[in-house]
């Protein structure tokens, strides 16, 4: 890999550092008798670096700064949703009575808990408009698996086996196909007609008995709402389908508009993209489904339920439940509560009135940026966008220039580039996502720098292709280091002997 970064001890791993005697934390003397341990498990060497507490957190905090993130710089990531969390949300979940508790414990010492995982249940039902939900799945595709496994258990209990057949949209988020086909679905594919849209001649031409699901996000991947949503759900369940929603693009869409309301059968939530909790890297996560009353009874075990009623001198006493027809455990334990406290801290703190705004912004947002950008990007469906857009990060008059190329000088201005090559159904696509939390002078600037990029790329292209040149490493060879993996850190030579 290309390494523009200068060496120095920022840039040194923590084991290079390492110098003989030094020390950063003393233990005690053990109060408790030594363990003994078997033999077979000790090793002969094993070298740990001796480096001082303060070169310690120097490393690991110049390390840190090496990333960017969306609290030091914008992050407009298409379909991630990479907005500002409010920091009220990190010191609800570290609360005592929700961090230091177990999943164990006997369901009377965590009424609490189990209080505010049944509320979030009820409050993303409302917002969504189905019937019952669960929090247990750990993320999106995970919600996505859990959906399609629901709309599997819901053919098979009525012995209508031969439903094996999951069409997908070509506009569809990339993890569809891979849910479904985990699931041991027959995956079928199904166009966008000329204004990103569910191509409904290619729908119908699927309908048959054999039809188990549609799988659709929307808006989709192109950040257009689907013009036929309410055809295109009763197209399918008059063949005897059913309908998945994809809710990765949520923040689009709430407090204006209910999934389940248009036809949607079940649909996962990405809580830590519409609902808070800074994401990336993989993970936290959390990708809660909701369902409509015929499939409440195949959601995964368990589920938050009262057991007992208030009375005048006892309050309601919450326990977890098996549905009836459970498809089983999907998650150990009941999922990624600390994900689960903040997404029900920024619910409350918004309200109704709030979690409108946040649609209205982001689709405000993302229509701004694209209206500064369209005369000189191509923006292949030429409609009112959603949260996001795709445009071509590419000219015909500026032969040799690509969307990566447009991607990397992005990062000398300070900013994150946006998704590129997705959806595969833009050429040189670059999927852009401002969300709601960024000011017009932050648009403004990002917009900007794109306009100069597509000025560089016509009179200055050298600058796009050796670019970045203003970051802490140059431009890496993405190809080698996903076919070279480095999982472990590489000692220095002779270290530890």
């Amino acid at each position: 890999m290309t390494n523009q970064a200068t060496t120095s001890a920022k840039n040194l791993t923590i084991f290079e550092l390492s110098s003989p005697g030094r020390q950063g934390i003393r233990y005690p003397k053990p109060d408790v008798p030594k363990a003994d341990i078997p033999q077979n498990f000790l090793r002969d060497k094993l070298p740990i670096p001796e480096i001082s507490e303060n070169e310690v957190v120097r490393h690991f905090t110049n390390l840190s700064q090496l990333n960017h993130n969306v609290d030091t710089g914008f992050y407009p990531l298409g379909s991630c949703t990479m907005k500002y969390n409010p920091k009220i949300n990190e010191e609800t979940a570290r609360l005592p009575g929700f961090a230091q508790i177990h999943p164990f414990q006997p369901a009377e010492t965590v009424q609490g808990a189990l209080g505010l995982m049944y509320e979030t249940q009820l409050l993303l039902a409302e917002i969504s408009g189905f019937d019952a939900v669960s929090l247990q799945p750990a993320a999106g595709a995970h919600g996505e698996l859990t959906g399609v496994l629901i709309i599997r258990a819901y053919h098979r209990s009525r012995d209508d086996t031969k439903r094996v057949k999951m069409l997908i949209p070509d506009s569809a988020h990339g993890t569809n196909p891979a849910s479904s086909a985990m699931s041991g679905m027959e995956i079928i594919e199904l166009a966008s007609d000329e204004r990103g849209n569910v191509n409904l001649e290619a729908l119908k031409a699927e309908c048959d008995d054999t039809l188990a699901g549609l799988m659709i996000t929307n808006p989709n991947t192109l950040g257009l709402f689907d013009e036929h949503i309410e055809e295109v759900c009763q197209l399918v369940h008059d063949a005897g389908g059913l309908v998945y929603g994809d809710g990765a693009n949520m923040n689009a869409l709430l407090g204006i508009y209910q999934p389940a309301q248009a036809g949607i059968d079940v649909m996962h939530f990405n809580l830590h993209k519409t609902f808070a909790t800074p994401h990336g890297g993989g993970g936290p996560g959390s990708g809660p489904v909701g369902v409509t009353a015929k499939l409440a009874d195949f959601l995964p075990d368990p589920v938050v339920a009262i057991t007992r009623e208030a009375t005048e001198n006892t309050p309601s006493f919450y326990e977890l439940v098996t549905p009836s027809q459970t498809i089983g455990r999907v998650k150990s334990f009941h999922g990624h509560f600390g994900v689960v406290v903040k997404a029900f801290t920024y619910i409350l703190s918004l309200g109704k009135k709030g979690l409108r705004e946040v649609a209205e912004h982001a689709v405000l947002n993302a229509n701004y940026i694209q209206a500064l950008i369209k005369d000189t990007y191509h923006i292949p469906y030429e409609r009112l966008c959603m949260h996001e857009f795709v445009a071509e990060g590419c000219w015909k008059d500026a032969p040799g220039v690509i969307a990566l190329d447009v991607a990397k000088r992005l990062m000398d201005f300070g900013i994150h580039p946006p998704t590129n090559y997705f959806p595969l159904i833009v050429h040189e696509a670059l999927m852009i996502e401002p969300t709601e939390t960024e000011s017009k002078e932050t648009l403004d600037i990002f917009a900007n720098a794109l306009l100069q990029i597509a000025e560089e790329a016509h009179n200055a292209p050298e600058k796009l292709h050796n670019a970045p040149v203003n970051t802490p490493f140059g431009r890496l060879d993405e190809v080698k280091a996903a076919k070279d993996l480095i999982l472990r850190t590489q000692l220095p030579e002779g270290y530890g002997e």
